[in-house]
């Protein structure tokens, strides 16, 4: 059987998030990103994340923590982004394990549409 994907929607990771991650797909939504984007730290897929943030915050390297497990998305809330929307707000509740112990991080997220596809801008830590 074919693993879930961590974005939790109950899709093989392969038809879910995967396929955005090997560049056969963009996301079609704000909401969409913030799923792939969460997956991509699960799978710590570095290349992901820098291609998918806005050039003009983007950082020159993602390192992802690999003791850090992330375990659980949670969407709190979506304003626009959607498919025809230039900008949109996810706020989003990531749960993890590190160290033995359970976290959360929760923020709020900007994206805008960047050559057509939606990117990740800037987030705010709550």
């Amino acid at each position: 059987m074919a693993k879930k994907c961590p974005c939790g929607t109950g899709t093989p990771y392969g038809e879910c998030c995967g396929r955005l991650h090997r560049g056969e797909a963009e996301a079609r939504t704000a909401e969409e990103l913030m799923r792939s984007r969460f997956s991509a730290f699960a799978v710590q897929d570095e290349d992901y994340l820098l291609r998918s943030w806005h050039p003009a915050t983007r950082p020159d390297r993602v390192e992802p923590d690999p003791a850090m497990r992330w375990t659980r998305l949670e969407i709190v809330r979506t304003e626009d982004g959607g498919p025809d929307d230039a900008k949109g707000v996810v706020e989003f509740r990531a749960h993890y394990t590190a160290g033995g112990q359970d976290g959360v991080l929760h923020e709020v997220s900007r994206f805008v549409r960047h050559d057509g596809a939606w990117v990740y801008v800037r987030g705010k830590v709550h």
